[in-house]
């Protein structure tokens, strides 16, 4: 018998870590292709660069370490980051946007501090918060979904945007954003905060046309998409339930309560579950076997964590949505919560 020594993620499932990565891409499918057809043709170039740039930069840190990098490239994990980050930016932002946090997730968060299994923060949100502070413009310049948008872009019209900045007519992305009647549309929870700054209610909020029945105009189906991208996820035993349910109900117990004493001022529990990147945070990015707690209870612990700083972020906070700051938060607490929540090793239990 051999005895392997490995680093981190060190799971139960039976699935090697290059299989775990590939299902979470098939898992993704559902929700990138909603996405896709709500947010246009850019999801899919920001994915082209964003792991193009991944695998270059992965490949030049493996070899500086004197490691061969096709057997690196295998595991699949800077091929997840890459695209838990592209989908995760404004489909129109710059094409240069997407490359420094690439880079970033890549070179510093992940191999400065090790390489695989080493990462203390998740490196998809650590390069996303880098972006999102670095160049607040071009990150909250989402366009209105497909479906209420005044602009339809082809796909020569999209690239030569994310290329140069302005579709091949001369118009900038803010231009884009702009309806009919020259208002620029935010994303649903920026509207929320946007409008309750401004003393609407949420009623008079939710009357704008960036939301429909459930809560904001395509992004309740693209939530819903990686909803089900999470379910195929703990069906094949990839991931387990305590982080998702912990995540969601630290997020919607809080939110329920809230909306129960103040309707008018206090978003409900579905309007959060399915906005922002709520679902797409909950079963694939704190999910990540690294930087994550350990034990069951510990996980639960951690995903409750960052559902309720998710709560106060969007309700308090500066950002609209939080999701990225609530799972950096979180990861820094892991160690503590590892070592309150692991399991007493047989044998060695308090002495009396």
């Amino acid at each position: 018998m051999s005895f392997k020594i490995a680093s981190s993620p060190h799971g139960h499932s039976q699935h090697s870590t290059s299989s775990m990565m590939r299902w979470v891409c098939y898992a993704l499918v559902p929700g990138v292709l909603i996405q896709s057809y709500f947010f246009g043709f850019g999801v899919w170039f920001q994915i082209i660069l964003a792991v193009t740039t991944a695998l270059i930069a992965e490949s030049a840190c493996i070899i500086a370490r004197d490691r061969p990098a096709m057997s690196a490239l295998r595991d699949n994990t800077a091929l997840v980051t890459a695209i838990l980050l592209a989908i995760s930016i404004p489909p129109l932002a710059p094409w240069w946007i997407i490359v420094i946090g690439t880079l970033f997730a890549i070179v510093v968060v992940k191999h400065v501090y090790g390489g695989m299994g080493q990462n203390l923060f998740n490196p998809a949100m650590a390069g996303y918060v880098l972006l999102l502070v670095s160049f607040p413009v071009q990150m909250t310049n989402w366009l209105p979904p497909s479906t209420i948008g005044e602009h339809s872009l082809t796909l020569w019209q999209t690239l030569h945007t994310i290329l140069f900045e302005y579709t091949p007519a001369g118009y900038s992305v803010e231009q884009l954003r702009a309806g009919i009647d020259g208002v620029t549309m935010a994303t649903p929870l920026d509207a929320i905060k946007t409008g309750l700054t401004q003393g609407f209610t949420l009623t008079e909020v939710y009357a704008k046309p960036q939301f429909s029945f459930l809560a904001g105009a395509g992004w309740q189906w693209v939530n819903l998409g990686f909803l089900i991208g999470g379910l195929l996820l703990i069906q094949q035993r990839i991931i387990s339930w305590h982080i998702p349910v912990g995540l969601i109900a630290g997020l919607c117990v809080p939110a329920f309560f809230a909306y129960l004493f103040a309707p008018d001022l206090m978003a409900g529990p579905v309007v959060h579950a399915l906005s922002g990147a709520t679902m797409l945070g909950a079963f694939f990015i704190a999910t990540d076997p690294v930087s994550a707690a350990t034990s069951n209870r510990g996980r639960v612990i951690f995903g409750v964590l960052i559902g309720l700083l998710v709560f106060i972020i969007r309700s308090w906070g500066g950002y609209p949505d939080g999701v990225a700051f609530a799972v950096l938060l979180a990861n820094m607490c892991v160690p503590i919560i590892d070592r309150y929540t692991r399991p007493t090793v047989y044998g060695h239990g308090e002495r009396k």
